[in-house]
């Protein structure tokens, strides 16, 4: 049961309280003096203060009220504190908002309005203590690893990065999927990262900008004169990543002949450099990416399904960045790099554009953001995100605004009824009606 703290010198004012909470299956425990407050909370803990202002008779200025805020504020940082008076001054009110007060209430209050006060700063409570869980086990899964700089708070960019950490002591090779501007590249350098070859080369190709010509030249190198214009022996990425790691970046766009001795390669570790007889041998471990379904083009005989399983001994699936919108707002903030904050209407405007451009896309406009901004705060306009993004505004899981009105009501305003009926988390759902501006019922 959550327990409520009423600190107020006018005992009427604590029972009228009492009772009021006490009907909504709050328990309540009573202060008529700081002093008593500060014996309560040392006693037991408590999930939220009502704090009067003005604690002696005459006092109507909340010189009283400030100070004690603030030393609970210091000694309770996450602790909800909702201020109750007649008889402030408004700048006061306005400072200790600011400082961290939840909200204020005027006497005589409205039991409506404070109730719904009340459960709102609950509910927050509840979902940063929540949220403070998972950062707690994200660090501890991840203590002593190296992300990389990777920024994620997605539980499916946790799942992955578990995954890849797995993975990284291995040997086999891994193939990375996902959408072009997602960050497979990043998933590449945390498997590097923490694998035991980590002080050895890492060595990346991007084969999608490589002539067809030049490919196998570029992997397994090339004697001089081997073709028009090889003046001089070429080291091939293979031997320059020999004991390290070898990260070839969309792999479906190497030839067929060039895929017969990757997979050679693969198999036996045996290679030879263009214009030479000779056979060297290499341990690389490869790691490989691609945007593209590589069984359609087996299907179409452009890529070989043998070297496909030799690729593909594990993949790790990278989700679009629309496909994991808990991601966004951490990564534009971590894009900002603390210089300026983002608006609310900025907010929402990032959550619901679709991001065809993936993590790159949302990097590029948080620069170009700040560039062009004037102000403190990034707003909208500063994001000059497309009009298209309004009429193809992303809808969370397929889940629309008026299928969470229907819940809602449908369910009595319980938050835990509704979010069974739609077959999503409480935590889901509150994300949902903050995305939609759902108010909690």
């Amino acid at each position: 049961m959550l327990k409520i703290l009423v600190i107020d010198d006018n005992s009427s004012i604590c029972q009228a309280l009492q009772t009021l909470f006490s009907l909504q299956g709050y328990q309540v425990c009573c202060a008529t003096t700081p002093e008593q407050a500060w014996q309560l909370l040392n006693e037991q803990p408590v999930d939220l203060i009502l704090q009067d202002m003005n604690f002696s008779a005459g006092e109507m200025q909340g010189d009283q009220g400030r100070v004690l805020f603030y030393q609970l504020r210091k000694h309770y940082p996450a602790l909800p504190i909702v201020l109750m008076t007649a008889w402030t001054q408004l700048d006061m009110v306005v400072e200790l908002v600011k400082a961290g007060a939840t909200d204020y209430i005027a006497k005589p209050w409205d039991d409506q309005r404070l109730l719904l006060t009340v459960a709102n700063a609950l509910k927050l409570k509840q979902l940063s203590e929540q949220q403070a869980r998972r950062d707690e086990e994200q660090q501890a899964a991840f203590a002593g690893k190296d992300l990389c700089g990777l920024v994620f708070a997605s539980s499916q960019m946790q799942q992955l990065m578990q995954m890849t950490l797995q993975l990284a002591p291995a040997n086999a090779a891994v193939l990375i999927t996902g959408p072009n501007g997602a960050g497979k590249e990043g998933i590449a350098n945390v498997l590097h990262a923490n694998s035991p070859r980590k002080d050895k080369p890492f060595i990346k190709v991007n084969m999608g900008a490589l002539p067809a010509d030049l490919m196998e030249a570029e992997l397994f190198g090339a004697e001089a004169g081997a073709y028009s214009g090889a003046n001089k022996t070429r080291i091939g990425r293979f031997e320059a990543a020999d004991g390290g790691s070898l990260f070839l970046d969309e792999i479906g766009n190497l030839s067929l002949s060039g895929q017969a001795k990757l997979l050679r390669v693969l198999q036996t570790g045996e290679y030879e450099r263009l214009g030479s007889s000779t056979t060297r041998r290499v341990d690389v471990r490869l790691i490989s990416a691609t945007n593209t379904d590589l069984t359609d083009a087996i299907a179409q005989g452009q890529f070989r399904q043998d070297l496909y399983y030799r690729v593909n001994v594990v993949q790790l699936a990278l989700p679009a960045l629309a496909e994991r919108p808990d991601d966004i707002l951490p990564l534009a903030r971590y894009f900002l790099g603390g210089k300026k904050s983002l608006a609310a209407e900025a907010e929402r405007r990032l959550l619901s554009y679709q991001w065809p451009g993936n993590v790159r896309e949302l990097q590029n406009v948080c620069q170009r953001a700040l560039l062009l901004s004037s102000g403190n705060d990034i707003e909208e306009a500063d994001l000059g995100l497309p009009d298209s993004a309004i009429a193809g505004k992303r809808v969370l899981d397929d889940i629309d605004r008026a299928s969470i009105d229907q819940a809602l009501l449908q369910a009595g305003g319980v938050i835990s009824r509704a979010a069974k009926q739609l077959g999503i988390s409480r935590q889901a759902l509150y994300r949902r009606m903050e995305f939609y501006g759902i108010e909690t019922p």
